[in-house]
């Protein structure tokens, strides 16, 4: 049997709208986003990237590096070099610094959450006295040993709070950088007595118990800050990420962390 004119043409239409749909372009996919995060914020970062990963589809390859120094993990050194990075979280004055430089844009870049430095020991070992100024610096005198990080809190402990305290040489034989390593690690070796870093650094370390806070007197509170690439392709996955990192939804997670989530500090006025 013959087939009619009319079922002939529908034929030849259907093949031709599914010829012109394989022509079309496909839905924008998935991105691929790069990010490059220190220490700081780190642990926060881990435990929201599945949740945005969830919610968006994107996939999320990271990298781990101090915010300055002269390591090649150093996010710096990482952009200096043309790695491929989309968004970085780092301290907040050296992320302003690659702002300067044209590395990363102006437009869209905030402080994400504050951090306080924190002093360490050996899971079991007595815990010395840093409740006061005066405490924490007979702490540091009778230390045998002392670490800190390559990052901010730890030249801030070398370059402003030692001066002040007036123990700068005592320091000298026995207090170390450490660089490209956490600190706590250092410590759970027994490779130091105490060590300092920033709080949410030193949380996630086995082998250590965290003394506390530095004294309010001796504290510097540092914030983190996300900022987009200049160089970056993924600019619209990118501006979710910062988004999402900045949401009420992912403070639970950073106080979990040990960090004070920006927005909840500007509500408090600290």
């Amino acid at each position: 049997m013959i087939p009619s004119a009319p079922r002939q043409a529908g034929g030849a239409l259907s093949r031709l709208l599914a010829t012109l749909l394989l022509l079309l372009p496909l839905p924008a996919s998935a991105a691929e986003l790069h990010v490059a995060s220190s220490g700081g914020f780190a642990a926060a970062y881990k435990a929201l990237a599945p949740e945005f990963e969830k919610r968006t589809g994107h996939k999320l390859v990271s990298a781990w590096g101090p915010s300055m120094g002269d390591t090649p993990e150093a996010i710096p050194n990482r952009l200096h070099r043309d790695e491929d990075i989309d968004v970085v979280i780092m301290v907040g004055d050296s992320l302003e610094g690659l702002v300067h430089e044209g590395e990363v844009i102006d437009e869209g870049h905030h402080v994400l959450a504050l951090s306080k430095i924190g002093m360490a020991v050996k899971a079991g070992a007595p815990r010395p006295d840093i409740s006061s100024v005066a405490a924490l610096k007979q702490t540091l005198l009778s230390a045998r040993s002392i670490a800190y990080s390559d990052s901010a809190s730890g030249v801030f402990l070398s370059t402003v709070l030692f001066p002040r305290l007036g123990i700068a040489d005592a320091m000298k034989g026995k207090a170390r950088m450490i660089p490209a390593e956490p600190v706590g690690r250092v410590v759970a070796r027994g490779e130091a007595e105490i060590g300092f870093q920033q709080i949410s650094e030193l949380l996630p370390v086995p082998g250590i118990d965290l003394v506390g806070a530095l004294p309010d007197a001796a504290q510097k509170v540092t914030p983190f800050s996300v900022g987009i690439v200049a160089a970056t392709k993924e600019k619209q996955a990118a501006d979710e990420l910062v988004a999402f990192l900045s949401s009420t939804d992912a403070a639970p997670l950073i106080i979990q962390s040990g960090l004070e989530p920006a927005s909840t500090a500007r509500h408090s006025g600290s």
